[in-house]
């Protein structure tokens, strides 16, 4: 029976370490490598308050992505969302993506609404209906001040 000396011991439980953290880090922070497991999708917002990189995609209450990247539409004023869609989500091209809030002040994260009929996007295609977040300060402050219509004034008081 063959002793080994205490340097390969600690060798081996240092490489078995090493990538125990790689593993871990690959898992917990949804790195990919050798080959994406996801494709693109795109979505132009009015707004993007609150949303950042990395930021969950969700669809039916599970997570289907992530918030890839922000690029500015200077043509149409708007900011073009892009995020990565986990393979084998299918998702059409009536859907609907929109930014929403994890409980009154949680976190941001895009919900989207799959839709049903149509053609399925493919990788760097653009869901087309969006809807931007809600500013809870502007509806707080909307309706103290008389203005949840929308500025409609009620004609029959006059």
């Amino acid at each position: 029976m063959k002793k080994y000396s205490k340097e390969t011991v600690v060798g081996i439980f240092v490489v078995f370490g090493l990538f125990c953290i790689g593993y871990m880090t690959v898992k917990l922070g949804n790195v990919g490598f050798l080959g994406e497991n996801s494709y693109s999708l795109f979505g132009k917002f009015n707004t993007v308050t609150g949303l950042r990189v990395g930021n969950p995609v969700n669809m039916l209450g599970l997570e289907i992505g992530r918030v890839e990247k922000f690029t500015m539409d200077q043509e149409n004023q708007q900011v073009l969302v892009e995020f990565k869609i986990d393979n084998g989500i299918e998702i059409f091209d009536d859907a609907i993506a929109s930014i929403k809030t994890e409980g009154l002040i949680g976190d941001k994260y895009v919900a989207v609404d799959p839709g049903g009929g149509g053609d399925l996007l493919a990788d760097g295609d653009t869901i087309t209906d969006t809807a931007s977040p809600t500013d809870l300060m502007d509806l707080v402050s909307k309706y103290a001040f008389g203005d949840v219509g929308g500025g409609e004034t009620d004609k029959s008081a006059e």
